[in-house]
């Protein structure tokens, strides 16, 4: 089966400090792949350089395009979207506007953009209920799900999540996994960056580890959890 999509030979640099070293990536249609690693190893900024918010070396081809000649909105417009970790929702704005602006560019079929309003509100009935709040007076699982629900207005074929459980409560964690997997049975890709190790691999079906912005392990999920090195520098146990 081709790669939706396939990273090759990736390089960031901070000026001269290179973040991302040589990282190679593949994944399928309908595949969770996660990228786990320890704080700095360069996660973050293999998604932003995918999404094209960073200068970047290297390959990354989505769906047989190089990304290479499309800006950050084009990719978009053509599935490819990411939540960010800080999740950058407009604070004074009401949840039904931060959902609509997910919509942009598809902004012009109104019918459309209903069907995936009602579909999110479906998905996730908080924000339903919440539809006039503010998305600051939100709670930190709400203003995830807030994140999440924008980003599936644009009607994504490949969504990277930049640590969706970050600061959340282990209850709230366990729903924002269960609303991904929900996802990838509802079609959607999804490349997930996470520092929770654990639910990451319990949840995706190939993993990457990176650290100091190279992959030193990949493999099935499953694999990675039992290997004895992935336990324990990051699953907390030893085999």
């Amino acid at each position: 089966m081709n790669a939706l999509l396939e990273i090759k030979d990736l390089h960031v640099a901070y000026g001269k400090v290179e973040a991302v070293r040589g990282v190679a990536l593949t994944m399928r249609a309908g595949q969770i792949v996660t990228v786990i690693g320890p704080n700095g190893a360069g996660k973050t900024t293999l998604l932003a350089a995918a999404a094209g918010l960073l200068r970047s070396r290297g390959t990354v081809t989505y769906d047989g395009i190089d990304l290479a000649r499309l800006d950050v909105e084009e990719r978009v417009e053509h599935g490819f979207c990411l939540v960010p970790e800080r999740r950058e929702l407009f604070g004074d704005m009401p949840v039904a506007d931060n959902l609509l602006l997910g919509a942009y560019v598809r902004r012009r079929n109104g019918t459309e953009v209903k069907q995936s309003l009602q579909e999110v509100y479906s998905r996730f009935p908080r924000l339903a209920e919440r539809r006039g709040q503010k998305a600051q007076t939100l709670s930190g699982g709400e203003r995830q799900m807030l994140a999440l629900g924008r980003a599936l207005m644009a009607r994504p074929r490949l969504l990277m999540l930049d640590e969706p459980s970050l600061g959340l409560a282990p209850l709230i964690v366990r729903e924002i996994f269960r609303i991904v997997a929900s996802l990838r049975d509802a079609g959607v890709s999804i490349l997930l960056v996470e520092q929770n190790a654990r639910a990451a691999l319990e949840t995706a079906d190939y993993g990457y580890v990176l650290e100091t912005g190279h992959v030193t392990h990949h493999g099935p999920a499953t694999e990675l959890a039992s290997d004895p090195r992935v336990v324990t520098t990051y699953l907390g146990g030893s085999s």
